[in-house]
């Protein structure tokens, strides 16, 4: 028997050495909620979850783009739906005036009305914008070319993108009613395409309506391809969600931790240290049987 070296005591302060370290690490997770704290607890399974993480926060960007690109496009639509009804207006008054029993007096109210209608039709166009970015036409009143088509980011790649409509300008220039508006409007007073009377007479004013059913049709059209468009983009929101809760999904089952296993895991080793405390005190105990030889 030697006493110099106690190995058995050795060998259970190693064992209990390493329990109290997965005593720890179990610990840590419980506490923390994740089956991998540091990189050395799951390396590969730490890189693909910051991987699929990354991905999910990604697609939770593309999902808030998408909202705020439905909320655009409604901006644009409603402003063109505006419109739309100015453009009936007018078609009316354009109607009431053709016809025989309305009297010039009338047709000179009804075009200095027309004229104000046009001018608000032209202040929606140039007010209308989301952020500052212009949406029915590029520019101020006076130089108001077409919008240009807007892109919004709708994945986590750089080509996963929806375009609006391009080339839209609802204005009267865009509308091919400026020429119209001009003529309304000249030294204050209504006055005739087609004559040098100061207001739409019955006969022009069936020669206009050509012109605004035009229009009608112009801005229905662009209308349409704005719905189109956020379609388009409520679909893709809908299926980036759907994809940001599977991923999420997939990385909690990498990442966190099962509560239930890991308790069971930490009372086992709980125990297994108790037991590891009560050999060590016994493999202590051992070297006293050498103090009976020596008496």
């Amino acid at each position: 028997m030697r006493i110099n070296t106690n190995v058995a005591s050795l060998t259970a302060q190693e064992a209990g050495t390493n329990t109290n370290k997965k005593l720890t690490s179990s610990l840590e997770k419980l506490s923390s909620g994740l089956a991998i704290n540091k990189a050395s607890d799951n390396a590969a399974g730490m890189a693909i979850a910051d991987k699929l993480r990354t991905q999910a926060s990604s697609l939770g960007q593309a999902v808030a783009n998408g909202n705020s690109a439905s909320a655009l496009i409604q901006i644009a639509d409603k402003a063109m739906s505006e419109q739309s009804n100015i453009l009936d207006i007018i078609k009316t008054k354009l109607l009431q005036t053709a016809t025989a029993t309305t009297s010039t007096a009338g047709q000179e109210a009804i075009s200095k009305d027309i004229a104000k209608l046009m001018e608000q039709l032209d202040n929606i166009a140039t007010q209308t914008n989301y952020n500052g970015i212009q949406l029915l036409q590029a520019g101020s009143a006076a130089d108001g070319s077409a919008a240009s088509a807007l892109t919004f980011q709708m994945g986590e790649r750089s080509l996963d993108t929806i375009n609006s409509s391009s080339g839209v300008q609802a204005n009267l220039l865009g509308l091919s009613l400026n020429t119209m508006k001009t003529n309304l409007t000249t030294t204050g007073q209504a006055e005739s395409i087609h004559g040098n009377t100061r207001e739409i007479n019955s006969s022009n004013a069936r020669s206009l309506l050509v012109k605004i059913d035009d229009a009608i049709t112009q801005l229905n059209g662009w209308r349409s391809d704005f719905g189109s468009t956020q379609n388009q983009v409520e679909s893709a929101v809908r299926n980036l969600a759907t994809a940001q809760t599977n991923i999420k999904a997939a990385e909690s089952v990498i990442r966190d931790v099962d509560y239930a296993q890991e308790s069971a895991h930490f009372n086992k080793q709980n125990i297994i240290a108790q037991a590891g405390t009560y050999a060590m005190s016994q493999a202590n105990a051992l070297q006293q049987g050498v103090m009976r030889l020596l008496q």
